[in-house]
């Protein structure tokens, strides 16, 4: 045991000594790791990022939450020309469907329409306006930092009242004091009652709260569009996730009574749920994971025999001192594990240095709000990857300097 540890940290001792001998020819070495791990690394990290966004994003939505649309999220049975060719949800369908529906916790419409919104000498441009009544908050999970939402009074009169999504009051309100003051939009007043928390960007940033505002739906129909251009969401949620079933089976046979769907005829409506969008996510994830798996691969093929490579080169300029060593008693083993090692220990100096990049270009990335960040996970990937591709690449020219023959090795010029 003794004579094989000596042996390791000899073999060891020696790869530096022959690393810090060959300093250019280690730095060429390493460039194909430091690129292959930076982009293992940074591509594993990306995606654990885009998976954490997708599935807060999907979170967000409830499990126990339906969405009654014209337009199905996904749904590859449907040409999208027939869902565009279907007739709008109205606002007359949304209060039918609420009347009639006897088994939802909370349903409220939501219509949309892009503004700028002004205050003093600052604006945010295109923000999504939300038209919806005071039942909306009951379908979602957000939450306020001052204020409050509007209620059924100010909602059913249509008064001139705004939530703001956090994003927008900072803009606006740098210094806070946003709840009693006017902001206008598209030229009229609305008087600011509430600022939602913080939520972050959700799914890829295609939903953001903290870049919307919120006002009675009425207020759109009546300062922005017509309430017979564009469909109306109808968002709806159940008690809890065990009757969702329920909720959507009653959704269903409401709707097609008040579109008039005779028993043969499809459903010219969608009943969105997480369920479907969370599915399609999945398989979306799935094939970005295939897609880096098989890029970062070719990377860090290309390095190792890159390395590979460089150490059957040294192995060939070192023929004389692979003969000494083996002349004064050196194993074949001996020299098998010099060479894995020194290969492990350029691979590794790479890897470390790959790693370093990766943190640097993920807090650039991260800049730009997309989720990368390298934690705990990524740097022991960085490691364990180093050290397989360094041993991997570096065992066939070891093997070849410790099947070397000493009495040739001596010869060799």
């Amino acid at each position: 045991m003794k004579n094989f540890l000596f042996e390791v940290k000899e073999g060891l001792l020696i790869s530096l000594k022959a690393i810090r001998a060959n300093k250019v020819r280690s730095v060429l070495t390493t460039l194909g790791i430091i690129i292959g791990v930076a982009s293992v690394v940074l591509m594993s990290t990306a995606i654990k990022g885009i998976n954490q966004s997708f599935q807060k994003g999907v979170a967000s939505l409830g499990s126990d939450n339906l969405y009654i649309d014209k337009w199905a999220w996904f749904n590859n049975d449907i040409p999208w020309w027939e869902m565009r060719n279907r007739k709008d949800i109205t606002m007359e369908d949304y209060k039918r469907y609420k009347d009639m529906a006897k088994l939802p916790l909370a349903i409220a419409p939501r219509v949309n329409a892009f503004r700028t919104i002004k205050y003093e000498d600052k604006s945010v441009q295109s923000i999504a306006m939300t038209g919806t009544d005071y039942n909306y908050i009951n379908t979602t999970n957000l939450t306020f930092s001052e204020g409050r939402f509007f209620t059924e009074f100010e909602s059913k009169g249509g008064r001139a009242v705004v939530v703001l999504g956090s994003e927008i009051a900072k803009k606006l309100f740098p210094f806070g004091g946003a709840i009693g003051e006017y902001v206008k939009i598209g030229g009229y007043k609305f008087k600011v009652v509430g600022v939602l928390k913080e939520q972050g960007s959700w799914v890829m940033g295609s939903w953001n709260p903290d870049n919307q505002a919120y006002f009675p739906v009425q207020n759109v129909f009546k300062y922005f569009r017509s309430r017979h251009r564009g469909s109306v969401t109808i968002d709806v949620r159940a008690p809890n996730s065990q009757m969702v079933e329920a909720v959507k089976e009653e959704a269903i046979s409401i709707m097609r009574r008040i579109r008039g769907l005779k028993y043969d005829e499809k459903d010219d409506f969608a009943i969105n749920q997480q369920e479907g969008l969370l599915s399609n996510i999945n398989k979306t994830v799935g094939v970005i994971q295939i897609a880096g798996l098989l890029i970062t691969g070719l990377a860090l093929f290309v390095g190792a025999i890159g390395i590979m490579n460089i150490m059957f080169v040294s192995v060939k300029e070192r023929t004389k001192e692979i003969g000494i060593r083996k002349a004064i008693g050196a194993k074949r083993r001996t020299i098998l594990g010099q060479f894995i090692s020194e290969a492990a220990i350029i691979c590794l100096i790479g890897g470390l240095i790959g790693l370093g990049v990766a943190i640097i270009g993920s807090m650039i990335i991260a800049q730009f709000d997309f989720p990368v960040t390298v934690d705990a996970d990524a740097v022991i990937l960085a490691v364990s990857i180093s050290l397989i591709t360094g041993v991997l690449s570096g065992f066939a020219p070891a093997y070849t300097a410790s099947k070397l023959d000493p009495v040739d090795a001596l010869r060799y010029e």
